[in-house]
């Protein structure tokens, strides 16, 4: 069982083409590594899941565990900018507009994703520098 107490994981869909580029946009920006990245196809996002079976998580939610607490959608995308350099941090102050209005262009997006940003047949390999970072 992995702990979940004291780590950041992020959770995506190893297949999307916006997806693996947004891990490659917070690895840039997160120099700090407080990070550690999972396909959502992968057995340690299932594991994961498995212990959060009461949140319906499918393949087109971004899932943010934090310290043991688990995120999803845009709220996860949100928490992730307050760990990320520069001004991106910033991204946070949008967490005062509803979840559910968030959420609705988050889900248009995540709908339209492989049709704008293509598909790939499989997850991403990580680099030689960012292995240590992928679960």
């Amino acid at each position: 069982m992995i702990n979940l107490d004291d780590s950041n994981i992020i959770l995506f869909d190893g297949v999307c083409n916006l997806c693996n580029s947004s891990v490659q946009f917070i690895i840039k920006r997160n120099k700090k590594q407080h990070f550690y990245y999972a396909s959502l196809q992968s057995d340690v996002a299932k594991e994961i899941l498995l212990q959060h079976l009461e949140k319906k998580i499918t393949l087109d939610t971004i899932v943010f565990v934090e310290k043991g607490n688990i995120y999803t959608k845009s709220t996860a995308a949100l928490r992730i900018s307050k760990y990320l350099d520069g001004l991106w941090k910033f991204a946070y102050v949008l967490i005062i507009i509803p979840k559910p209005i968030r959420d609705v262009f988050y889900d248009f997006v995540a709908k339209k994703r492989y049709v704008w940003f293509g598909k790939r047949e499989s997850c991403m390999i990580p680099t030689d520098e960012q292995k240590n970072l992928f679960l």
